[in-house]
């Protein structure tokens, strides 16, 4: 949510700035700005209420010129949007950007009006650059005015402040809100994310909690709020422009789905030894000796990825016989979890920057408990507050709706549920290879369900005017339904909800009419006549019945129109192959009732708040 997007160097910053801030448009935002020291020292400010196409429109009407600059897009948390409460914001020498929440900036802006300051905003960001001109009228240089602002402040932030009293460069500064530096041949960026940098340079330097950047032409120096320096190695990002491109499909969250197989490749690529069947994860530096200590396993996350942890738990608690408890990253900490040094934490998050899982993580911390994180972000914070980390290569995703990123963390949680099983010695060199083997061909399988995309698209042009649809699955399926209904409810806006089979008879078959679409996940096993059964109950109540098959088609199920086949695997890796189904039905409904797809509304990419 939110994007920032900065420069310093010899070029002119004005495309920079706006190119910087297109490539952040997946984290949602309602307005956007910009603001550029100009040759004369003169800061110009253009911001507008709505989409960049907007911002370009009064650039046309108030052109800006510099090689200074900051930029942002908002999502409006305190205040609603509006040219006014749009970012950058202004007060005496001082501009600034912000994303976070300032927590004390009702007391901050009392103390302020006390002083007789007026406010044009109704954000909490305003009280930043106002808190600095105080500062500075008492008497205090632009840094120091920047400095003392940021040390009265309680929340989260990421800032990047310019002030005329300092014509040639920029301050940066960040706490539980990301932020990073990028090192170009021509200059120093600064964002929020790495693909709104990627075109100018791929030499990243990753901002900690409490770091203060000072920025110009010449060079950068990190210090903490002490002004003590702080080192930080710049890291090589293995992405490039064209994989932030949508390289053309209609949409970045179709190209996503259909990059699903490559990105699992990617993820199990460097994990799995062919020759041996063993899984290898590095980093995540977990020894035998350290999985045979453990006494249970909690795996924390929200949104998507907490559906990958559900997946996850059945995963490790079948093969490991370990007991695995599924927490949401923001209640787990406000629940005073029981938790010990034989207690492994696991956190999940595509970003690697999601506030409440960061949170969850430090809550682990703190009470000793050894902690890993599975992320798609190199050097994210997660990634570097865990003791160690599955990273799953799914590489940068643009689209709002996870789709890639829920799929290789599957894959993620597949390896490890392995790698464990194999150290408590709960499975054999055969299983082993078994297990393998089944990875090896998921991609291919995955070829076999992307191929199916025009029968979806049928069923999405039969149902795309349902106002209720309800996903069925049960055991692991069951998560996998939830992830369907979450992707419906994203981008088309239908409600849509996903539950265990068999409750169904314990309320939700009170919805069901001729009107209801139902989705059925129709796993083979021991689970499959169960299913059956419910969807007979279905039936029975004129509910229109559409059916993801294992293995082939089913009499009992209707249709064969009705029915999608989706190829034969293991049951651990099945969540894999249903889930693009419903991705891709999700997407086309949702295109054919005209929605943004890529961004929906009321949602953001990157969750870096409470």
């Amino acid at each position: 949510m939110c994007g920032i997007v900065g420069y310093v160097g010899k070029m002119d910053c004005r495309g920079i700035l706006v190119e910087g801030l297109k490539r952040l448009e997946y984290r949602g935002y309602d307005s956007a700005g910009i603001a550029v020291l100009d040759p004369s020292n003169d800061l110009k400010i253009v911001r507008s209420q709505g989409k960049i196409a907007v911002l370009e429109e009064r650039l046309k009407e108030e052109p800006v010129s510099g090689t200074v600059g900051i930029a942002h897009t908002r999502w409006a948390t305190h205040g609603k949007p509006s040219d006014e409460n749009a970012h950058p914001h202004r007060s005496g020498p001082f501009v600034v950007v912000h994303n976070g929440i300032i927590e004390n900036y009702a007391d901050v802006k009392t103390r302020l009006e006390r002083e007789g300051y007026t406010f044009s905003s109704q954000t909490d960001t305003e009280v930043i650059v106002k808190l600095a001109e105080s500062l500075w009228r008492s008497g205090a240089d632009h840094r120091e005015s920047v400095v003392g602002a940021l040390r009265q402040l309680r929340g989260s932030y990421a800032v990047a402040v310019l002030s005329s009293e300092n014509p040639g460069g920029m301050i940066a500064a960040r706490k539980e809100s990301p932020l990073i530096l990028g090192l170009g041949e021509d200059g120093y960026y600064l964002a929020s994310d790495v693909p709104a940098i990627l075109p100018y340079t791929n030499r990243i330097v990753y901002l900690e909690d409490g770091d203060l950047a000072y920025l110009t032409r010449d060079g950068y120096r990190i210090e903490n709020l002490a002004g003590e320096e702080q080192i930080r190695i710049p890291q090589t990002i293995d992405w490039n422009p064209v994989m932030a491109e949508k390289a053309g499909y209609k949409h970045f969250m179709l190209k996503e789905i259909h990059e699903q197989p490559q990105a699992v490749i990617d993820t199990f690529r460097s994990a799995l030894d062919l020759n041996t069947q063993m899984v290898r994860l590095d980093e995540l530096k977990l020894s035998k000796e350290d999985v045979l200590r453990l006494e249970r396993i909690y795996l924390v996350a929200c949104g998507t990825s907490y559906h990958a942890c559900m997946v996850g738990k059945y995963m490790l608690e079948s093969m490991c016989r370990i007991p695995v408890e599924v927490d949401l990253g923001s209640e787990f900490r406000y629940r005073n979890p029981v938790i010990s040094d034989r207690t492994l934490l696991v956190v999940i998050s595509q970003s690697g920057e999601t506030a409440d899982t960061r949170a969850a993580l430090a809550e682990g911390i703190a009470r000793g408990a050894p902690c890993r994180a599975i992320v798609n972000v190199v050097g994210s914070s997660l990634a570097r507050m865990a003791e160690g980390v599955i990273y799953t290569h799914a590489g940068p995703e643009i689209g709002v709706a996870s789709t890639k990123a829920f799929t290789a963390q599957l894959v993620a949680l597949y390896l490890f549920s392995v790698y464990c099983a194999d150290a408590l010695g709960c499975i054999g060199r055969d299983e082993l290879a078994r297990y393998a083997q089944d990875l090896v061909e998921l991609p291919g399988k995955m070829e076999e369900v992307l191929s199916l995309g025009e029968r979806i698209r049928g069923w999405a042009r039969q149902y795309m005017h349902a106002s209720d649809f309800l996903y069925l699955g049960r055991g692991i399926l069951y998560p996998v339904a939830l992830e369907g209904a979450l992707k419906l409810k994203e981008i088309s806006y239908i409600h849509a909800e996903g539950y265990a089979a068999g409750e169904m008879k314990h309320g939700p078959i009170a919805l069901i009419d001729e009107n209801m679409p139902v989705l059925a996940l129709m796993q083979r096993g021991e689970m499959y006549e169960k299913m059956v059964s419910n969807v007979q109950e279905v039936v029975a109540r004129d509910g229109q019945i559409l059916a993801l098959v294992e293995e082939h088609p089913d009499a009992k199920l209707g249709s064969a129109d009705t029915q999608l086949v989706i190829p034969k695997t293991s049951p651990w890796l099945a969540p894999v192959l249903f889930t693009i189904p419903l991705q891709l039905l999700a997407y086309h409904i949702a295109v054919l009732r005209g929605t943004d797809v890529d961004q929906p509304r009321n949602l953001a990419k990157s969750v870096t708040v409470e």
